[in-house]
């Protein structure tokens, strides 16, 4: 009796992913040099993948009937950084994605300046077509690894308030955007009181070894984890990190602002942290040690 109800739960639950399958409708694909990037709708969301044939996870969804709305728990999370800086002048996202985090930035700050970076011209494609991206004169996305931009950035000596490094898949990191050397370059970037949001793993192998590459770079940094999500937001600054009591009210100023994307910034100054969890004598990653996506 055991036995069959087991069986009878597996065949059930495959189903049922049967079905979700069948219903999830796959509307475009768009094949570039490094991947094929996938458009699919499902449940009233349309969401950008890559490589669907290996099961990789989403990178955007939009909610087709709120689309101001954000849908992920860590793109709403990447919003932390507010609470730091929270008027920026210029701002530089490195990873495009659908392009949810620099639109609701031109939105929240209209006479900002945002750069954006993204490797892949497909992906640029597929988010004006499919995801509502636009660029305008104070707005542009540059075709071009992140490392060569903000290495030639800080040679002009470019100057940005606000910095978010989301350029990593579900499954993959690009082990040149996580060393000590990269990090040293953002740094250089960065206002006097510019602030660092970086979106990456709550748990992994390379949980330790990450963390404590991003504590050389910047030394104390805020660790923004949520129930719920896979996800963990680092928050770091050039100068010293603000005392977290100091942050709730920003948090109150920028509460209804942010309200109508579904994010509720009040929750978020208890969430932040300082107090290392993770192995402070791994081995720092660096250009010449970056064995990222192994750790991972």
């Amino acid at each position: 009796m055991m036995a069959y109800t087991r069986l009878s739960i597996l065949f059930l639950m495959l189903a049922f992913s049967v079905a979700v399958s069948a219903q999830r409708e796959v509307i475009h694909e768009e094949r570039s040099q490094y991947r094929n990037v996938l458009v699919t709708e499902f449940n009233g969301q349309r969401c950008m993948l890559f490589n669907i044939h290996r099961g990789d996870m989403n990178q955007t969804c939009i909610d087709l009937r709120n689309p101001q709305r954000l849908v992920f728990n860590y793109t709403k999370m990447s919003f932390a950084g507010l609470l730091l800086n929270p008027d920026p002048d210029n701002i530089l996202v490195a990873g495009l994605g659908g392009g949810t985090i620099p639109m609701v930035m031109r939105e929240l700050f209209p006479e900002a300046t945002i750069d954006v970076l993204e490797v892949d011209q497909a992906v640029v494609n597929v988010a004006k077509e499919f995801f509502n991206y636009e660029e305008d004169q104070r707005h542009q996305v540059h075709v071009v690894d992140a490392r060569v931009f903000i290495k030639r950035a800080g040679l002009q000596g470019r100057q940005y308030d606000y910095i978010v490094l989301d350029a990593f898949s579900g499954e993959y990191i690009p082990e040149h955007l996580l060393t000590l050397e990269f990090l040293q370059e953002v740094k250089t970037l960065l206002s006097d009181d510019g602030v660092v949001v970086a979106n990456t793993f709550a748990s992994s192998q390379l949980y330790d070894y990450e963390s404590v590459t991003y504590q050389a770079a910047f030394g104390e940094f805020y660790n923004f984890k949520r129930a719920g999500s896979g996800n963990r937001i680092i928050i770091a600054m050039k100068s010293e990190l603000p005392p977290q009591g100091e942050l709730r009210q920003p948090a109150r100023d920028l509460y209804e602002r942010l309200l109508p994307y579904d994010i509720n910034i009040l929750e978020y100054p208890a969430l932040l942290s300082t107090r290392p969890d993770w192995d402070e004598s791994a081995r720092v990653l660096t250009d010449q040690f970056s064995p990222a996506n192994l750790l991972n």
